[in-house]
């Protein structure tokens, strides 16, 4: 990871032991902590708000299970890309022991049908285990021949322990980086701007510490207001910068 890296980007955790949230779901017992334990994992869809950790978890299953991880965006891939994936997954099926590789979608809500039909069969036949992430509910958003294959496990936003952690970890991380000395006097502005959102609060932290010319930056409640509203024209509404 270079100097350059968005810090959420930095702190992306790379193993369950660090990950931050979602411990209904790989909490220690948990349904899908038992699943990536026991070998036998079950193509989903991650339905949760951005911020939430969905590719995170993805690549952390991937790397836990020791699978190949192959990747794919509904926005910017075709037909063409979702065949060509699932032949050079299924190439790595046949010729490795690393076991069945695991295919990420992110966005699957946005596939067309003939992107989804095109994918069907793979899962169908077990040649790759879907990982599908949306911020839709997919009882409405995904063709019911895919769901019905597919477990549907739901993300939650961060609570407020969780993202002041975050924060910290934060902290820490621009002060190695950027050699300045960061205090967080108040942080009730920072939580309301993240909207329970990991990367957004961590976005935001490194806007506003770069936005400082100061050796010494003193975060506040007044300090993160005028900060992110005077970045509001050309901050992302999404929330995915």
């Amino acid at each position: 990871m270079n100097d350059n890296s968005p810090l959420a980007e930095v702190l992306r955790p790379a193993s369950l032991s660090d990950y931050v949230g979602q411990d209904h779901l790989v909490g220690e017992g948990s349904v899908l902590r038992n699943a990536i334990g026991s070998g036998q994992l079950p193509s989903m869809i991650l339905w949760g708000p951005p911020g939430t950790g969905k590719t995170t978890l993805a690549n952390i299953i991937s790397q836990t299970m020791n699978r190949p991880f192959f990747n794919l965006s509904a926005i910017n891939s075709g037909v063409k890309d979702v065949r060509e994936v699932i032949e050079k997954a299924k190439g790595q099926g046949l010729f490795s022991n690393k076991g069945k590789p695991i295919l990420f979608i992110d966005e699957i809500h946005r596939f067309s049908k003939s992107q989804r039909d095109s994918l069907l069969g793979a899962v169908e036949k077990g040649l790759v285990t879907l990982i599908g992430a949306t911020t839709e509910n997919p009882s409405f958003e995904v063709i019911s021949a895919l769901l019905s294959r597919c477990q549907v496990y739901i993300l939650k936003s961060l609570e407020r322990e969780q993202l002041e952690a975050l924060l910290e970890k934060g902290r820490i991380k621009l002060e190695e980086q950027l050699n300045v000395k960061i205090s967080i006097q108040e942080n009730e502005a920072m939580l309301r701007f993240s909207g329970g959102d990991a990367r957004k609060l961590l976005n935001n932290l490194e806007l506003i510490v770069r936005s400082s010319d100061s050796e010494k930056v003193i975060v506040t409640n007044s300090a993160v207001e005028q900060c992110l509203q005077n970045s509001l024209s050309t901050y992302d509404k999404g929330g995915e910068n």
